[in-house]
């Protein structure tokens, strides 16, 4: 089973030529809700890609919070730890995604930042007994902190994804068993902009493995060697949810078969999440995954889960 300790916002998403410079303003193509945050995000891909899921968070009571908890549920997800607040209301990301397929997002985290250690406590046992522990960084880091301080040594594997970057001193790092920061988020978090040196420094700081997301470059294992694992070129039309794409699937697929094949598996995923609009309406099934990848290999002519 996946845990999924993480936020759930309702993403408003409006089309634009290209994203305004300060002080600007452009014309809006559309405007489209869709259910997001990258905790909800996570593990709706997750489920599409076939495991079993339990999502912990809050949302508002409000139509927002229905409305995302009924989306998981359709989704397989189990909610019953999901707790509905009177206030804050339910976290709202306003996104604008230009036609190029870049995007900027400003985020409201309403009832995500409710999701406090006094939460953590009730559900941690819920957590602890997961194979595979997805975390992110919309909810507070106290509550990631004390979770990450109490989970037993081997289990579950502990993937955190460092968005939206911040310091992660106050973090238990040496129960971090991946960290997948993409390229901005790696410098960012350390303060060195080169991609190597930037993860070696977070492995000395205690993680087990770092996985820097590099877009339509791929993705660079780097644990005792660095390794470059390319991505499946494709059109791209939404980037918003790759990233949780890529994470949803490397949950599913990491304990599964060997790392570099989980990576190669969670880029098919963050490519063919990008080819749809939407954050959670672009995570894609597992029949769809497991297509690309064998259209890939017949491509190369190479066998399918070669290194």
């Amino acid at each position: 089973m996946i845990a999924v300790l993480g936020s759930a916002n309702m993403d408003l998403v409006t089309e634009v030529a290209r994203i305004p410079r300060p002080g600007e303003t452009v014309a809006g193509h559309s405007l489209r809700y869709y259910p997001g945050g990258k905790g909800a995000n996570q593990a709706v891909a997750a489920a599409r890609l076939g495991a079993a899921v339990a999502f912990f968070g809050k949302v508002g009571r409000d139509p927002f919070g229905d409305r995302l908890i009924e989306g998981l549920r359709s989704d397989g997800i189990d909610v019953s730890a999901v707790a509905h607040v009177e206030e804050p209301p339910t976290g709202t990301a306003s996104i604008w995604v230009e036609r190029s397929g870049e995007n900027a997002i400003a985020c409201v985290p309403g009832a995500n930042g409710a999701v406090d250690v006094a939460y953590a406590a009730r559900v941690f046992d819920r957590i602890a007994a997961a194979d595979v522990l997805l975390l992110q960084l919309e909810i507070p880091l106290a509550t990631i902190a004390f979770v990450l301080e109490r989970l037993p040594r081997e289990r579950p594997i502990v993937i955190l994804d460092p968005a939206p970057a911040q310091d992660l001193s106050g973090l238990p790092l040496d129960r971090v068993d991946i960290l997948t920061p993409n390229q901005t988020e790696l410098s960012l978090l350390t303060g060195i902009d080169g991609l190597e040196p930037a993860a070696r420094r977070l492995l000395s700081l205690g993680v087990r493995g770092v996985v820097c997301k590099a877009g339509d470059q791929g993705a660079y294992w780097i644990g005792e060697i660095t390794t470059h694992v390319p991505t499946i070129a494709v059109r791209v039309v939404d980037s918003t949810a790759a990233g949780d794409a890529f994470n949803g699937a490397l949950g599913c697929a990491v304990t599964e078969r060997p790392i570099l094949e989980a990576i190669r598996f969670a880029n098919a995923a963050g490519a063919l999440a990008a080819t749809r609009h939407g954050a959670q309406p672009s995570l894609p099934r597992r029949a769809d995954v497991d297509r690309l990848l064998a259209s890939a290999a017949e491509s190369t002519g190479s066998p399918r889960g070669e290194d």
